[in-house]
């Protein structure tokens, strides 16, 4: 085929394959740009119910305000740079021997030195003013802090009240304008406490305990999460904290003591079992010491009190508990002889009675 026939066709094949590139630019920002009003999203880090995710709020906008002051000017000045050194501008000046501004220095350098400190002092004042392991001051005598047990099991959240002795999965109960003191551990693999919208992300491990101190100064339900990653049932380990009125929490307390259920060792270790989707029960007569217990499965005793507490006594009868399923798992075990396919599996050794353990 002459090339004078080839040379247009593939010109007008680009022009046309160019325009649906950009036809498809055009579209995807337009779709970007009016998903930008839309007001059922809402960014919960921004939209704090807690004095603790207020003060985090602060500190965010503060620190990118304190940032963009840098970030912003250049940006411009890289666009006024581009337009006025242009080649096209022959009125900008032309110095191609320049290399040193006492002036730009000083500039370049002092401003961002003062940011630097000034995110130190701030950052440091934080620090310690949202420290986890701080206590929140009552906002009256008469609301004293409500103490909650906190669970990582895989792949789900074991909520325990002390005081009260009972227990949740997956649904956390607080009276608002009440601090809250969390005390945090794992079954198993590390995870990542967070309830994004009042605030402090507390990470939790096996045989460890840590602690995180919140409050929640509006009623409502807000959605809580594990924000590590620990395996597959990962997506699917969140829960909801729901923030009643005094009067409600108590109610609430009321009928969960009335409860069938109780949360004893045999039913904790069935409990630990991983799984996601289960129901959100709730339990009575929560053994005592179930959480000290816990902690010490991989540490053991760490301090005096424990036997006292009853942490030692629920050890052991998590222990044997486990004990008792372990040797029921084996009472089911069978074996199978192995198909072997090697060619000359009949000369083998032993290769017809190879067999395995199965778990029925």
């Amino acid at each position: 085929m002459p090339m004078h026939n080839v040379w247009p066709a593939s010109r007008e094949r680009a022009d046309r394959i160019s325009g649906t590139r950009w036809q498809s630019w055009c579209a995807r920002a337009g779709a970007l740009f009016a998903m930008l009003p839309m007001s059922g999203c809402t960014l919960e880090l921004l939209d704090p119910k807690g004095s603790v995710g207020e003060q985090e709020k602060h500190l965010i906008l503060i620190a990118l305000g304190v940032m963009l002051l840098v970030v912003v000017p250049v940006i411009v000045l890289t666009l006024v740079f581009f337009w006025r050194y242009r080649e096209s501008n022959t009125a900008a000046t032309y110095s191609p021997k320049w290399s040193h501004s006492t002036k730009i220095e000083v500039v370049v350098w002092t401003i961002p030195v003062i940011i630097v400190i000034a995110l130190a002092v701030m950052i440091w004042e934080t620090t310690h003013k949202l420290d986890p392991y701080r206590p929140i001051e009552p906002v009256a005598s008469d609301k004293p802090p409500v103490r909650v047990e906190v669970v990582a099991l895989n792949w789900k959240w074991l909520f325990i009240y002390p005081d009260y002795h009972v227990a949740t999965v997956n649904r956390l109960v607080l009276p608002v304008d009440t601090p809250v003191e969390f005390k945090l551990t794992a079954e198993s693999l590390m995870n990542a406490f967070f309830i994004p919208q009042l605030g402090s992300m507390v990470y939790a491990m096996s045989g460890m305990q840590t602690k995180l101190h919140l409050i929640a100064n509006e009623t409502g339900t807000y959605a809580g999460m594990s924000s590590a990653y620990s395996g597959p049932g990962f997506s699917d380990m969140h829960f909801k904290a729901h923030v009643t009125s005094r009067a409600d929490f108590d109610k609430w307390v009321h009928e969960a003591q009335g409860v069938p259920d109780t949360l004893d060792a045999a039913t904790y270790v069935k409990l630990e079992q991983p799984g996601t989707g289960a129901p959100v029960p709730v339990y009575a007569n929560v053994m005592p010491g179930l959480f000290d217990a816990i902690v010490g499965k991989y540490m053991g005793p760490m301090d005096g009190d424990m036997a006292s507490t009853g942490a030692r006594s629920a050890l052991d009868d998590i222990i044997a508990a486990a004990n008792c399923r372990a040797d029921t798992q084996l009472a089911g075990v069978r074996t199978a002889p192995i198909a072997s396919n090697a060619p000359n599996a009949s000369n083998a050794p032993n290769s017809l009675n190879s067999t395995i353990s199965i778990t029925e």
